[in-house]
């Protein structure tokens, strides 16, 4: 299985960790540098190209998203959703992830026990 991480910095321990245990069981592991992709949006043919060249073949990837980077890093995550590549998080759940107020709103519709809790533009 070919497999992707997302992930800014190749040299972070978790990062090595999960290319190293991917390895270890078999698998093809690149890190990509998110940030470093463009994206080629088609209806019949979405592409997404790093170093200039299509990533091609890829299985799965699991995304390293950074919160300072999360709309552009969900993008790319949804551009692999589009090309049929299996996502070990998916895009929408890591923006739901950073956005508290909609974390509580589904906890809530759940009927997860939460602490009294408002939200206002204007009190």
């Amino acid at each position: 299985m070919k497999i992707a991480i997302l992930s800014r910095n190749s040299e972070l321990y978790s990062t090595r960790r999960i290319k190293e245990s991917g390895e270890s069981r078999g698998h093809k592991v690149q890190v990509i540098d998110y940030l470093r992709c463009y994206m080629n949006i088609t209806s019949r043919n979405p592409q997404i190209l790093y170093q200039g060249k299509p990533l091609e073949g890829v299985d799965a990837v699991m995304p390293r998203i950074g919160a300072s980077n999360t709309f552009y890093g969900t993008a790319v995550v949804r551009q692999f959703e589009m090309m049929d590549v299996f996502a070990a998080n998916e895009s929408q759940a890591i923006s739901r992830s950073r956005d508290k107020l909609r974390c509580l709103q589904i906890l809530s519709k759940k009927g997860v026990g939460l602490p009294v809790t408002g939200f206002a533009h204007s009190t």
